[in-house]
């Protein structure tokens, strides 16, 4: 499945030949595919490994990032997070920089694996609290470190506004009953008149859907998918527990004690992820799309 007009395909053959070139002790290990996701695709090596590849030279930059960075970041953390065993050079049949990590067990957080939803929104909320506390080891908001989700609000404000249109014309038309767009771009809009944050600087993982939490006996064991790793204001990183059940919500709120503010600007940040993947994937990537939707109708349910 190609998701972007730029992404190189990475197939079971093409990892073999990574492999044989670059760790060829692995070569012969069994190869599974093991998920793809918008910006990388991943396959289980042995028992023990994960393969991951990015799918787009821009997706290339967080692998460099996450080889940089996870080995300092992981010791430090109470949870499990994926550090790399090999980090994988370009090669003339995979120009891109890519890398292997330790296997980690652990279900996705999901309905069949997660009963008690306050207890696993106290444990990411502990994760959070965590992470942004610890120190920033010399690293800026530069570079790889500077993504748009740790900035300011306003600084999407035009392709969110593009994001918005799109979904209204795809699935918010007047009569369609599908997405009440205009009391999203009204949520948007309130957040957009809040003054900016001003809370330090802190590591942000960016992307803490359900998909990315592992859990064992239904808690928290892993948090996976450092790709979105950057530097900036905390209001972003609380934007998918709208992906959450309410009770997943409403304790990883009370845990944090997050304000009225932090809160708005947060699910601002929601909106803004969402609205801008149902355009794009609309063709390509219908799973991907229905998540975006079911967020934004959580958000909708919330402020109703």
């Amino acid at each position: 499945m190609t998701l972007h007009a730029d992404e190189i395909p990475a197939g079971e053959d093409l990892v073999r030949s990574l492999l044989d070139a670059q760790r060829p002790e692995w070569a012969a290990l069994p190869l599974t595919p093991a998920g793809a996701g918008t910006d990388n695709t991943m396959y289980r090596l042995g028992d023990e490994l994960l393969v991951r590849l990015p799918r787009t030279p821009d997706a290339a930059r967080s692998v460099h990032k996450e080889q940089r960075w996870l080995p300092r970041l992981a010791p430090l953390l109470d949870r499990t997070v994926p550090a790399p065993v090999h980090t994988g050079v370009p090669g003339e049949a995979f120009p891109l920089a890519w890398s292997v990590y330790r296997w980690i067990d652990g279900d996705e957080a999901g309905p069949s694996s997660v009963r008690d939803w306050a207890g696993l929104g106290s444990d990411l909320a502990a994760f959070v609290r965590e992470l942004h506390g610890l120190d920033l080891m010399g690293a800026t908001r530069a570079d790889e470190l500077s993504w748009y989700r740790g900035g300011s609000l306003r600084e999407c404000e035009e392709w969110t506004a593009r994001s918005l249109a799109g979904c209204r014309a795809l699935v918010g038309a007047e009569g369609s009953g599908q997405l009440d767009v205009d009391t999203l771009e009204r949520l948007w809009r309130a957040a957009l008149a809040l003054p900016e944050p001003s809370a330090p600087h802190v590591w942000l993982h960016g992307d803490l859907k359900p998909t990315n939490l592992l859990v064992r006996d239904g808690r928290l064991h892993a948090v996976i998918d450092f790709g979105c790793l950057s530097v900036g204001f905390p209001d972003a990183e609380h934007s998918t527990v709208w992906d959450l059940p309410p009770a997943a919500r409403r304790a990883y709120r009370d845990a944090l004690d997050l304000d009225g503010a932090t809160w708005t600007r947060a699910r601002a940040w929601a909106i803004a992820v969402a609205a801008s993947g149902i355009p794009y994937y609309w063709h390509t990537y219908p799973a991907f799309v229905a998540e975006c939707l079911a967020r934004l109708e959580a958000i909708l349910a919330d402020a109703a």
